[in-house]
């Protein structure tokens, strides 16, 4: 079962790439910018958990590469060396493209979070960016970020948070809207948000999944779908929704529901 979920959510991200939906331009390099130029509006916080800079004279490995945005922010810090892998043939292409566009260069590949067929210790900072969430046993792969992390190496990964306002959202209408109310939110994340079978976590599951680790921090932030922004909702159009972008009141969402985000932060230390 769980070799048959994977290859759906390969199926569903090979259709169109995570963001893909942003991307536009008569050539590849304005593609691609008009891509960075959204994602990075959109979610500013990613460059400063990230940390690019960081990456300079390390080993980095990026767990599902997708558009190759953030990819390419470690390319540009000058590593020692850069890996990427993504479970969709498509990603792989955009990623290896815009690295090309750049000037770059990484050790991409196709590859599954579950089984990475990296030595153990080879890496000093591995990052994902709301991937691990979408694979089948997502503590595998956080036990095999553990494994290809050398002692002292951080993870930089973001998965999606269990009580969110994105959640609520598709919980009303999938939910409570069919007469089903006693449906629980794990049911409606792997059946209504993005590829089938994504998961979400309370900050307290979160850390037992990271409970290998020395050291974990976490932050949720509200997301561009908690706030009703950019393309979010494609999926589930209607004129609920349209209705609901032009009155949501982000100003008091930000003020007063800030741990309601979808994303879910975490460092943690080996």
């Amino acid at each position: 079962m769980s070799d048959n979920l994977k290859f759906r959510v390969q199926d569903f991200w090979n259709a169109r790439s995570c963001g893909e939906v942003y991307a536009s331009g008569k050539d590849d390099i304005e593609f691609y910018d008009s891509h960075a130029r959204w994602r990075y509006q959109l979610e500013p916080y990613i460059k400063d958990f990230a940390d690019f800079e960081s990456g300079r004279d390390k080993d980095i490995l990026e767990i599902g590469v997708g558009m190759g945005a953030d990819h390419v922010e470690w390319g540009k810090s000058r590593p020692r060396s850069l890996s990427g892998i993504d479970l969709s043939d498509r990603a792989v292409e955009h990623t290896a493209r815009r690295l090309s566009v750049m000037g770059l260069s990484s050790n991409l590949q196709a590859g599954d979070a579950e089984n990475l067929s990296f030595a153990d210790e080879s890496f000093d900072i591995v990052y994902s960016w709301g991937v691990l969430h979408h694979s089948p046993d997502t503590e595998k792969a956080i036990d095999e970020v553990f494994r290809v992390l050398r002692p002292g190496g951080r993870a930089k990964i973001m998965i999606y948070h269990y009580f969110s306002l994105t959640g609520y959202m598709l919980w009303l209408r999938y939910a409570l809207f069919r007469g089903r109310p006693q449906t629980p939110l794990s049911e409606i994340y792997s059946q209504y948000l993005e590829s089938p079978g994504t998961k979400a976590y309370t900050i307290e599951q979160a850390c037992k999944v990271f409970n290998r680790f020395s050291k974990v921090r976490t932050e949720v932030r509200l997301s561009c779908g908690d706030l009703l922004e950019g393309a979010t909702g494609q999926r589930h159009g209607g004129k609920l929704l349209r209705l609901a972008r032009k009155l949501w009141p982000r100003n008091l969402i930000r003020m007063f529901l800030p741990t309601h985000g979808l994303y879910l932060m975490i460092e943690a230390v080996k």
